[in-house]
């Protein structure tokens, strides 16, 4: 196969060279990516094209091997069209979403189907060179073992938490010891194209997309995790701000408690509302002598992972159930604040604290209403993720190919 388009949306953005047809074929790729199967005559209405430049670009497409010949739509009377769409093999995309303690690895199609075994990787990340060789260590494994071409993969994704600068590849919280961009470190290691996001805002991308979300065009996703993030979706449209920096809802300086926030900031919600948060209030009630089935299971207080407490909540530990309470109570007067502000569709959470479902879903929903104003709430849905673990890299992987329709990489 061919990859003819894509070669021609590489020299256009290298050369600067006007390729006559380019444009016209991504409306159509993008149009097949966003709507799905259609017929000539449908492209033509849609795409204000003619019939015969319509033909002529759907037979460049398939001899590329990017789109097929679905054969004969059904129909009413007359003669039957043909419906064409994307060919869900002519490419891939490859999704890494970076957590604390593991690494989640997934491949999708050109139809965005998720093709390979969702992977989780044990994974320590740290801000060193030696982290930063082992993640592209686990992506190499994980190529070299799948059973399509490495040219194939046309981009890989990768979501790392902190301030990133997507259209130019830096992080300024991880992996900032290069003047080369991060991405294009990885880049060269791997040898394919890196586009890198915040973890939070492809979360949302990936919910958006294919998740929870049914039809709401403004909505906001919280990343409750070890720290708290959040993705923005306004008006369809994933949400950046000016820097490309929006959506640092756990450093909304909340509290007056002196307590240093992983940021260099005091008071932030981070610092009573978070997994890290949740753990340094665990770690103190072992320590005063609390009952819980994490002493049981010979944990001690230094070791204790967000993992472990969630699996007790899991097995109905009560110290883990009400501290978790204590956790959604507060991160529930934070989402009162955004519900104020934004007055959303929808309030999707994720991340692995969401796992815990009603431990933290109830005391969040009775804080959110005993703080956000009752005529702005009303409209206001809260719903929990629906694809879970998956999200980050759903979201990655749907991120690259919409760059690459849109023809936004550098």
């Amino acid at each position: 196969m061919t990859m003819t388009f894509f070669e021609e949306i590489n020299s256009d953005f290298s050369t600067g060279v006007a390729f006559k047809n380019v444009n016209l074929k991504k409306k159509v790729i993008s149009y097949f990516a966003n709507t799905g199967n259609a017929t000539i005559a449908e492209l033509s209405k849609e795409l204000n094209v003619s019939v015969p430049k319509i033909t002529s670009l759907l037979n460049d497409l398939i001899q590329d091997g990017l789109v097929q010949d679905h054969g004969k739509v059904d129909s009413t009377g007359g003669r039957k069209p043909n419906v064409y769409g994307l060919a869900p093999e002519s490419a891939f995309f490859l999704g890494i979403d970076v957590k604390t303690s593991h690494i989640n690895i997934g491949l999708t199609d050109f139809q965005k189907n998720l093709i390979s075994d969702f992977e989780s990787y044990p994974y320590k990340l740290a801000n060193d060179k030696e982290s930063l060789d082992e993640l592209c260590h686990i992506i190499n494994n994980f190529i070299s073992e799948l059973p399509i071409p490495k040219e194939k993969i046309l981009g890989i994704g990768i979501n790392l938490s902190g301030r990133i600068n997507y259209a130019k590849g830096y992080n300024y919280n991880l992996f900032d010891f290069h003047d080369a961009p991060l991405s294009k470190i990885i880049e060269k290691e791997i040898g394919i194209k890196v586009f890198l996001e915040n973890d939070s805002r492809a979360m949302a991308y990936g919910e958006f997309c294919s998740g929870v979300v049914e039809g709401e065009k403004d909505v906001l996703f919280l990343n409750l995790d070890y720290g708290i993030g959040m993705g923005m979706i306004l008006n369809n449209q994933l949400y950046y701000g000016k820097s490309g920096y929006s959506g640092e809802f756990g450093h909304i300086p909340l509290y007056q408690n002196e307590k240093m926030c992983k940021c260099g900031k005091k008071g932030c919600l981070e610092t009573e509302a978070s997994g890290w948060a949740l753990i340094e209030m665990f770690r103190e009630s072992m320590l005063a002598g609390a009952s819980t089935v994490i002493t049981q299971n010979n944990i001690q207080p230094e070791d204790l992972q967000l993992e472990d407490i969630i699996n007790a909540a899991h097995n109905d530990d009560v110290l883990a159930i009400e501290l978790i309470a204590k956790i959604g109570d507060k991160i529930g007067r934070g989402i009162a604040l955004l519900i104020n502000v934004f007055n959303p569709e929808l309030v999707v959470l994720g991340g692995s604290l969401a796992s815990t479902e009603d431990y933290i879903l109830l005391p969040i929903k009775s804080a959110i209403k005993r703080y956000s104003l009752s005529l702005v709430n009303n409209d206001t849905q809260l719903k929990v993720s629906k694809l879970g673990e998956k999200a980050g890299v759903i979201g990655a992987c749907l991120l690259v190919r919409h760059r690459y329709l849109a023809l936004e990489h550098n």
